[in-house]
């Protein structure tokens, strides 16, 4: 008997079938249909599901899940032992909060800064006693690209390509590249500064669509040995809550 863990977020749908803790099978869909999950729910002898979604409109996908599996819905209230205390949970993104469970699952029982680096960059602490109070979000990648260009009157939209190299502004394309990528690495480097004051024994964390290159552009950081990336991180916490 296996668990499904479903993730819809703006751009695309991830499942990952799980055997315990154990990634057994992952796939990416532009758009989810119920013909491929009852395909996954009969080769996997699927036992329980659960979905976190940007999508407010899921309900005949959740009466599908309901049907054929133990179907949870996720919500901030699902904790697997770590206190929520963010002021308001019911605006808490779930892809946050199942970010932070999936980080419990890895570190255990120690204090941890959850990064997801996607449309926004979220940085969510999870402290040595389990406690979640919230975190800090910004502009992604992309979004700062576009708002550099839209809020301007010549500035370009500029392009980049997240295998190469942070470069010198030496021309108004480069430039405009180096302030944003050099930024954000700087903002990041910033946040675990600030938070491994709080937490001496801080790991970090990295996941999201553009943890490849922060991961990479933080190589030579002094940060680098707390840094892990984990592309499955919210799926591993949506399992972890609703694991036995």
């Amino acid at each position: 008997m296996h668990n499904l863990s479903i993730d819809i977020g703006n751009t695309s749908t991830k499942i990952a079938v799980f055997s315990g803790k154990e990634i057994i099978h992952y796939q990416r869909f532009d758009v989810l249909k119920t013909d491929d999950l009852l395909q996954i729910i009969n080769q996997f002898n699927i036992q329980k599901s659960i979905i976190s979604t940007v999508d407010e409109d899921i309900i005949q996908l959740e009466e599908f899940l309901s049907n054929k599996t133990q179907y949870i819905r996720f919500s901030a209230m699902l904790s697997n032992g770590v206190q929520n205390k963010y002021k308001t949970p019911e605006t808490l993104g779930l892809d946050r909060w199942a970010a932070v469970l999936g980080a419990k699952g890895i570190f255990g029982i120690q204090a941890c800064l959850v990064i997801d680096a996607g449309t926004c960059i979220t940085y969510d602490l999870l402290n040595k006693n389990l406690e979640y109070f919230g975190g800090s979000i910004s502009p992604g990648i992309n979004m700062r690209f576009k708002a550099v260009h839209h809020f301007t009157g010549r500035l370009p939209l500029v392009s980049w390509n997240n295998k190469e190299s942070i470069p010198a502004g030496t021309d108004t394309q480069t430039a405009i590249k180096n302030g944003i990528l050099q930024g954000i690495i700087n903002e990041i480097e910033g946040f675990i500064s600030l938070n491994k004051i709080q937490e001496s024994a801080l790991k970090v964390i990295i996941t999201g669509g553009d943890a490849d290159f922060l991961v990479n552009q933080l190589q030579n950081s002094i940060f680098a040995p707390l840094i892990i990336k984990d592309s499955y991180l919210v799926l591993k916490g949506l399992n972890e809550a609703i694991a036995d």
